[in-house]
C-alpha cells in the first residue's frame, strides 16, 4: 500500500506544467517550470484552435499548420470550442496531439503528458457534463500526471499591482472584462475567487462581429458568406469604435450614399477600399484610401494593362459592426450594451466591493484592440458611475496573452500549485464526479 500522501507528492514531483488557455479562437500555451524565474509573454505561444479544410486544394490544416496555407479562399473551419466551452473533443484531441505531442509540436511545447502537470482554463458557468467529459479525457486518454482546471478570468488576479510588487498573492479586487471570440464576460474577482452571482455574459464577441460583416458585405457587394477568414482579416484591419453615440450618428450620415438620383460624396476619412487577395500574387488583403473611379469599375471592365483588382468598399461597416458591443439591439439582440452590463454586475455587490472593483478594471480579449474601444468604454462607464467613485480602467499590456501569463505566474509558485493539483492516481481512486465537485470548491 502506498504511503499516505504519496499521490500529492507524485503530483508535486513534476517539474513542468503545461499552462493552457484554451480559447475558442486561439490556444495560448507554454511550459512553465516551478524552478523558473518570473514567466513572461515571450514564453507563450498563440496557436489557432481549429481544423481548417480547403475546398479548393482539398488539404486539411490542423491548428498551427494553418500558417502554411497559401489560399484562404472558402476555407471551412471546424472549431472544437463553442460559447467558450469544449464541445468537440474529437477535434480538440487532434489539435492537442498535434501541438503538444505530435510532429507539429514546437520544441518549446513538446511534452510527455505522463511527466507533465496541466493547468487548463475554462469559461465561467461551464456545464458539469462538459467538465466531467474534459476531466476524463485529460486523465484517461492523455494521462497527464496531475491536473488543475479553473475559470480563466481568475488567473488575471496573479499579476503584480506595479513594477515593484510581488505576484505571490492575488489582487484583492479585480473586475475582469473579457471580450473575446465567443462572447464578452464580466467577472468580479475577490482575492483570486470568482464572485459567481455577479458574473454577466453578453453574446456579442468576435465571431458574431465577423458574421455580421459577412452579411453586410454579401448584401451590398459580393457573396462573402463562405469567406470567414478573409472577412475576419478585414474586420481586424479596418474596424473602429465611434467615440460616442452622437459621433456614431454623424458618421452614419457622412457615409450615406444618398438616394437614387441624389448621390452624395462619401467621407474619404471613413470610407476605405479593401483590396481582396487573388491568392496568386497576394494571400492577404489590405486597405487603402477610397478611389470612387476604381470602385465604379470593380464589377465592370478591368484595365487591359496593370494588375486586376477586386475591391471591397467599406464605409459604415467599419464602425457599425463593433458598435454591437455597445448597442446589441441594433440587430435585434435583446441585451444591454457592455457598460450597462458592467453596472448590472456591480449592482449585486456590497458598496465597499463595488468601489474596489471600479478602482481596478482590466480588459482582455481581442476585441479590446479595436481602435476607440477603450475610450468609448471608459467614457460611457464614467457617465454611469457615481462622480465621487474612482474609476480606473485599463487594457492589459497584451490582452491576448494576459490570462495565460497570470496562469504561468500561478504555476511557477510551487507551493500554491501543489495545493490545487489533483494527481492521476487520486482521480483513478475517486472518479470524475468527485473531481468536478473538487474543482468547483465542493470536495
Amino acid at each position: 500500500m502506498p504511503p499516505k500522501g504519496s499521490k500529492k507528492a507524485s503530483a508535486a514531483a513534476q517539474t513542468q506544467t503545461l499552462v493552457l488557455d484554451n480559447g475558442a479562437y486561439t490556444l495560448k500555451a507554454g511550459l512553465v517550470s516551478s524552478a523558473s524565474a518570473d514567466p513572461s509573454y515571450d514564453d507563450c505561444t498563440v496557436i489557432p484552435n481549429c481544423i481548417a479544410r480547403s475546398t479548393r486544394d482539398k488539404r486539411t490544416y490542423v491548428a498551427s499548420e494553418l500558417e502554411t496555407c497559401k489560399d484562404f479562399g472558402e476555407l471551412a473551419f471546424r472549431r472544437p470550442v463553442e460559447r467558450g466551452f469544449i464541445v468537440n473533443w474529437e477535434a480538440e484531441k487532434a489539435i492537442w496531439e498535434n501541438e503538444f505531442m505530435g510532429a507539429g509540436a514546437g520544441e518549446g511545447l513538446r511534452c510527455d503528458p505522463k511527466e507533465t502537470n496541466l493547468l487548463l482554463t475554462e469559461k465561467p458557468n461551464c456545464p458539469k457534463e462538459l467538465q466531467k467529459n474534459c476531466d476524463e479525457i485529460v486523465f484517461e486518454q492523455f494521462e497527464f500526471a496531475a491536473y488543475y482546471r479553473c475559470v480563466g478570468s481568475t488567473l488575471n488576479a496573479y499579476h503584480p499591482y506595479g513594477p515593484d510588487s510581488l505576484f505571490s498573492l492575488p489582487q484583492e479586487c479585480l473586475l475582469l472584462i473579457d471580450t473575446s471570440y465567443s462572447d464578452t464576460t464580466i467577472s468580479p474577482i475577490y482575492n483570486g475567487q470568482l464572485i459567481q452571482p455577479a458574473v454577466r455574459r453578453l453574446t456579442v464577441g468576435g465571431k458574431l462581429l465577423t458574421n455580421y460583416l459577412k452579411e453586410l458585405s454579401s448584401l451590398r457587394h459580393y457573396n462573402m458568406m463562405d469567406e470567414t477568414y478573409l472577412l475576419n482579416e478585414a474586420k481586424e484591419a479596418v474596424s473602429f469604435v465611434a467615440p460616442s453615440a452622437q459621433q456614431f450618428s454623424r458618421d452614419l450620415e457622412w457615409t450615406w450614399k444618398g438616394r437614387l438620383g441624389d448621390k452624395r460624396e462619401l467621407d474619404p476619412s471613413i470610407v476605405l477600399d479593401y483590396v481582396l487577395p487573388d491568392y496568386e500574387q497576394s494571400i492577404h488583403g489590405y486597405a487603402r484610401p477610397h478611389d470612387p473611379a476604381k470602385s465604379r469599375m470593380r464589377r465592370g471592365l478591368q484595365p487591359v494593362q496593370g494588375p486586376k483588382e477586386d475591391l471591397l468598399p467599406l464605409g459604415n461597416e467599419r464602425f457599425t459592426v463593433p458598435e454591437l458591443l455597445f448597442r446589441p439591439t441594433d440587430i435585434g439582440i435583446q441585451e444591454v450594451g457592455l457598460p450597462a452590463a458592467i453596472m448590472e454586475s456591480l449592482s449585486t455587490l456590497p458598496e465597499a466591493l463595488k468601489i474596489g472593483m471600479l478602482a481596478n478594471v482590466v480588459v482582455v480579449g481581442g476585441n479590446s484592440l479595436i481602435p476607440g474601444f477603450m475610450e468609448r468604454l471608459e467614457s460611457e462607464l464614467r457617465t454611469l458611475v457615481p462622480a465621487d467613485y474612482l474609476l480606473n480602467i485599463a487594457r492589459a499590456e497584451d490582452p491576448i496573452k494576459h490570462t495565460w501569463l497570470g496562469g504561468a505566474r500561478f504555476a511557477s509558485q510551487r507551493d500554491r500549485l501543489k495545493n490545487v493539483l489533483v494527481a492521476k492516481a487520486e482521480y483513478d481512486e475517486r472518479g470524475s464526479g468527485w473531481l468536478v465537485r473538487k474543482f468547483a470548491g465542493g470536495g
